[in-house]
């Protein structure tokens, strides 16, 4: 793959993908989006897209198609990115398989564990995992409030098996320019250390309709979250992976799993949130979508349940979580005794 220009899609142009698309762009590279919202495409294509940092804002014209416009390209991309929800991942990977370079890559900036679904569809000698680490919002098409600048987002990305090993600075040089990009040895795991912070942050703070930092305050949820946490670490080392450095952390972070479960959580509400960041599976739920808590807490219960283990906090997230998303209740700060109630076996 050359990559002095190289051909690059960014798929799912929602609040991550259209900022660091802008980045991109604004770095001179050769950029596409692919959005599924109708008006976000016509808002970025009458008005480019409007990025709102903490101390600037920038209006980047860009290239954007629909989703259905897939079907008119006709020249590969060499390295496409993949930013929509987890549970959206193998059909998209799917449909932008056959507009892929033979040596391209395809990279999913993703919560969950997504790899093996892009894998599947376009083979491992093409498939990158990556983590990312960047707060951000859009509630209004072709706007996004980015709250992590370029000086504090962080990435991380690995080739998915030995057949793509050695290609990771191809990706590290184009995403160097929307934030710090390190190269994982072991990308599955350091996914999995991404999801240990992403079980105890995500979901329980949408339950509670509240931005990160003020579920943390009230009594008795932080600790929720590190059980969560601490139960997501259990589930990577029952799925075969290890306890790794993510988030800019060196190798003296990494502990044993209940304390490293809350040094994780700790870097996120440190580091990477304001105090009026939402995760977003409020931002989902906010916009009457549904959240990624299947492939984030669920996935930490089905691994371990398979390793004969139990994941209480886990599973009680998720049983709020479907009865918020059915309607049965709402998403309320009102919630915090519900969430608390944990039946805890043994």
């Amino acid at each position: 793959m050359g990559q002095k220009n190289p051909r690059i899609a960014v798929l799912g142009t929602g609040a991550q993908g259209a900022s660091i698309g802008a980045d991109l762009v604004r770095a001179g590279l050769d950029v596409t989006y692919i959005e599924q919202w109708p008006a976000h495409v016509e808002a970025m294509r009458a008005r480019g897209i409007e990025v709102r940092l903490p101390d600037e804002t920038h209006v980047t014209p860009v290239h954007a198609l629909h989703l259905c416009e897939v079907a008119t390209l006709r020249e590969p991309f060499d390295i496409v990115f993949i930013v929509v929800k987890a549970y959206d991942t193998r059909w998209v990977a799917e449909l932008i398989a056959p507009y892929v370079a033979e040596d391209g890559l395809v990279v999913g900036l993703q919560n969950g564990m997504t790899q093996d679904a892009i894998a599947a569809a376009v083979g491992a000698h093409r498939t990158m995992g990556a983590v990312i680490e960047v707060a951000s919002n859009m509630f209004e098409p072709g706007i996004v409030n980015r709250q992590t600048p370029v000086s504090g987002s962080w990435f991380a990305v690995g080739a998915y098996d030995d057949s793509a090993r050695g290609r990771e600075p191809e990706v590290q040089a184009v995403l160097s320019h929307t934030g710090r990009v390190d190269i994982s040895p072991d990308i599955r795991s350091s996914k999995w250390m991404k999801l240990v912070a992403n079980a105890g942050e995500l979901v329980p703070s949408a339950i509670l309709d509240l931005p990160l930092a003020s579920a943390v305050a009230l009594p008795g949820v932080h600790d929720f979250m590190i059980e969560c946490g601490k139960e997501a670490a259990r589930a990577a080392l029952a799925d075969g992976s290890r306890l790794m450095p993510i988030f800019g952390l060196s190798e003296d972070a990494v502990t044993d799993p209940d304390r490293y479960a809350a040094d994780l959580l700790g870097a996120v509400l440190d580091s990477f949130s304001l105090p009026d960041t939402k995760t977003t599976v409020l931002q989902d739920w906010m916009k009457g979508r549904h959240a990624e808590y299947e492939e984030v807490n669920g996935l930490v219960v089905s691994v371990l349940a398979a390793a004969g283990q139990e994941a209480p906090y886990n599973a009680h997230t998720v049983r709020l979580a479907k009865e918020i998303e059915a309607g049965r209740m709402p998403r309320s700060a009102a919630n915090v005794d519900a969430l608390l109630d944990v039946v805890v076996n043994g």
